[in-house]
C-alpha cells in the first residue's frame, strides 16, 4: 500500500482513461458517455482524453495544452494533472507555486485526493513561495475556477443539446440515438441519452463528483500506470479550435 499523497498523479491518469466509465451505472450509460457525439458535446472529457493520450506518448507540452483546455470547463482531474506537471516540471519549467495554486483549484469541490495533495504542497512551500501563491492565485481562479468554468461548460452543454434536438427547450420527443460500438451499433432512447445528469451542469458535476468524493480515503495501491493507448472514438476530433475556448 502506498500513501495517497504519493499516488495522486498515477490515480489521476488511471481515472481519466475511459472516460469516467467507472461512474456509469449501467451498460447503456457506458455506451452513451464513450460515444463520439457525447464527447464532442462535452469538452471537459474530450480534452482530458486528449491530454492523457499526449501524456502517454511523452508529448508533455501538448498534454499541458489539452489539460488546460479541459480545466477551462471545470474538469478537476485535468486541473490536478496541470498541478502535478507544474510541481514536477513535466513538460514545463518547474514552478511549485503554480503547482500549489492549481492543486488548490483542483481541490475546490473537496475531493479528498486533491485536498491531501494541496496540503502536502503547501507545507513544502517556503514563506516567499506562499506569499507569491496568495498574490497570483486569484488570477488563476478568475479564469479556471468553478464560478466561471461551470458556466462555460453549461453554455456548451445547452448549445449541443439544442443543436441535436432541434428545440430551443431541448425537447427530446421520440428521438432515438444510434451509437457505433466495437461490437456493432447500439440504439438508446433519447430520454436516456439526454438524461439531465449528462446535460444540466449542476447534475452533471454532481454525477462526476461521485467517485472523486470517496476516492482517497486512507491509502490507495494503484499499481503501475499502463502504457496502452486511449484513442478517442471515431469521428471525434481533438484539435481544439478557438471557438471551443469560450
Amino acid at each position: 500500500m502506498r500513501p495517497i499523497a504519493l499516488a495522486c498523479a498515477a490515480l489521476l491518469m488511471l481515472s481519466a482513461t475511459a472516460p469516467v466509465l467507472a461512474q456509469a451505472d449501467n451498460p447503456e450509460d457506458r455506451a452513451i458517455i464513450s460515444s463520439g457525439g457525447f464527447l464532442s458535446a462535452h469538452p471537459d472529457l474530450r480534452y482530458r482524453l486528449g491530454g492523457l493520450a499526449a501524456y502517454r506518448k511523452g508529448d508533455y507540452e501538448e498534454a499541458m495544452t489539452r489539460f488546460r483546455r479541459a480545466a477551462r470547463y471545470s474538469d478537476k482531474p485535468s486541473q490536478g494533472m496541470v498541478a502535478e506537471m507544474y510541481w514536477n516540471g513535466t513538460g514545463v519549467p518547474a514552478d511549485r507555486v503554480l503547482g500549489y495554486i492549481w492543486m488548490d483549484l483542483a481541490a475546490e469541490r473537496g475531493y479528498p485526493l486533491m485536498l491531501v495533495k494541496r496540503e502536502k504542497f503547501w507545507k513544502e512551500l517556503s514563506e516567499a513561495e506562499r506569499a507569491r501563491a496568495l498574490e497570483i492565485g486569484p488570477a488563476v481562479y478568475d479564469e479556471f475556477g468553478d464560478a466561471v468554468a461551470k458556466e462555460r461548460l453549461a453554455r456548451e452543454l445547452r448549445f449541443a443539446k439544442r443543436q441535436t434536438t432541434g428545440s430551443r427547450v431541448g425537447s427530446v420527443g421520440a428521438l432515438s440515438i444510434v451509437i457505433p460500438t466495437p461490437g456493432g451499433s447500439t440504439v438508446v432512447d433519447g430520454t436516456a441519452y439526454y438524461d439531465e445528469k449528462f446535460w444540466d451542469v449542476e447534475q452533471y458535476v454532481q454525477w462526476q463528483d461521485r467517485d472523486w468524493k470517496v476516492v482517497g480515503q486512507g491509502t490507495v495501491d494503484v499499481g503501475e500506470v499502463m502504457a496502452t493507448d486511449t484513442p478517442l472514438p471515431e469521428g471525434v476530433e481533438d484539435d481544439g479550435d478557438a471557438a471551443a475556448e469560450d
